[in-house]
């Protein structure tokens, strides 16, 4: 095989073979191919695409790439779910222990955040003693013993995606459909879960800004696990503005204890709900998205979920005091309200600047070796369709740096959009994908 080949005819919009991708993912992981060679393809796969079945075998050539987590010690049915990423997306400290309390084997794997799109791994280290760096043994004791457990992706997870994520991340060929798909599906299925659930963001706030690409990458996401053998679906969820009202590693894990305890936001409970409802469907746990709701928010209301997350971050070497006394997480030295400069009704929020504004605060990272402010953040006050004074509170900057304050500050300033006339209120739920038959 030569690259050379490889490149003209896929230059040309001639399919490759399965045998020719796994050669060419193989040879690029081991340093075979050099940069040069696999940018001159990428590009051409930009440009001219690729089908359904190379798009799977892209994705199995990446998992296959490095190790595949053998979960076979798990009792019962194993399940992940995924979010594309957004602002204010504290969506697995609520979903986990509430499914995790009903029964089913959550095993989860997590990145760190990146840009304005905070990780999950991140808001949990807020919790003093918390650690993801736990062992495979003790990952399995931990699902089997309370139903849920944590772990960082290790290095040796798809290895060939993350050179190639590397590579696209600085030649411009991020935004291709069966490459999103294929790094995304790559990581998940060398999890190991047999339940996959994805939360495809879409909005202003989202990678995929469009309800049609949004739709197409999560069809295509579907059709991999489905042909990987996997028990998958896809919600599509807004992301036109933050989800729920905190922005910033602490003050959303409070938000989520917020929400454990049953006072949580009506955007984000609707969207937990949704993805939850699907898991136990996919798991057989319950009979309908009626009863699987119903479950959930039972579980809600009788403490069980609550309680379910505590000894989560107890079992993981966490601090579980802090679930039941959330004054105990560090505050920010300063805050500054950022007020309406006229009346009217919130007709948008644009969920990108907001969560660039916490970034300003420090609360995010440039790299995935930059340290974060777990203390900094955001909390709206006004949302989408409500109405606002002039000079009301339409948010809460928290910060400490008075210079990093004012930069942020001028972000929900610019994010906020005021008007005359009040907006219908948006569904947050816009589609679900099942596999196609």
């Amino acid at each position: 095989m030569r690259m050379y080949d490889l490149i003209q005819r896929k230059k040309e919009g001639k399919s490759l073979s399965t045998e020719e991708i796994r050669e060419m993912i193989r040879g690029y992981t081991k340093g075979v191919i050099p940069d040069y060679q696999m940018s001159a393809m990428l590009m051409a796969i930009c440009f001219q695409g690729m089908d359904d079945r190379e798009t799977y075998d892209l994705t199995m050539a990446m998992r296959d790439s490095g190790e595949i987590l053998d979960l076979s010690g798990i009792y019962g049915l194993k399940a992940d779910k995924h979010s594309t990423g957004g602002v204010g997306d504290k969506t697995t400290l609520v979903l986990a222990p509430i499914l995790g309390a009903l029964g089913l084997k959550v095993a989860k794997m997590s990145g760190r955040g990146l840009g304005f799109t905070g990780g999950t791994i991140d808001k949990l280290e807020c919790f003093p003693g918390f650690s993801t760096a736990i062992s495979m043994e003790q990952f399995i004791k931990n699902v089997n013993s309370i139903g849920l457990a944590l772990a960082g992706q290790t290095a040796n997870l798809a290895p060939g995606d993350k050179k190639l994520y590397a590579l696209r991340d600085v030649t411009a060929t991020v935004d291709q459909m069966s490459l999103i798909a294929g790094s995304i599906m790559s990581k998940k299925l060398a999890a190991g879960s047999d339940i996959i659930v994805l939360d495809v963001k879409t909005g202003s706030g989202a990678f995929m800004k469009t309800l049609k690409d949004s739709k197409k990458l999560a069809e295509t996401m579907v059709d991999i696990g489905t042909r990987a053998g996997k028990r998958v679906s896809a919600i599509i969820t807004d992301m036109d503005q933050p989800l729920g009202y905190a922005v910033g590693n602490s003050l959303e894990v409070i938000e989520a204890i917020e929400a454990l305890s049953g006072g949580g936001p009506k955007d984000l409970m609707e969207v937990v709900y949704a993805l939850g409802a699907e898991m136990l469907l996919l798991a057989e746990k319950a009979e309908n998205l009626d009863i699987a709701e119903k479950m959930m928010v039972d579980c809600v209301e009788s403490g069980r979920a609550k309680e379910k997350f505590a000894e989560f971050i107890l079992a993981q070497g966490g601090e579980d005091s802090y679930v039941w006394d959330t004054e105990k997480f560090p505050k920010a030295a300063y805050e500054k309200e950022v007020c309406s400069k006229e009346k009217g009704f919130v007709t948008g929020i644009e969920a990108e600047r907001v969560g660039n504004a916490c970034m300003a605060l420090g609360g995010g990272r440039e790299t995935k070796e930059g340290s974060i402010d777990l203390s900094v953040g955001i909390v709206l006050k006004k949302k989408k369709s409500m109405a606002v004074e002039k000079g009301e509170v339409l948010a809460v900057v928290y910060g400490n740096d008075s210079e990093k304050i004012k930069r942020a500050e001028a972000q929900i300033c610019s994010a906020y959009k005021i008007g005359g006339t009040k907006p219908a209120e948006e569904p947050m739920i816009k589609l679900k994908i099942s596999p196609r038959i």
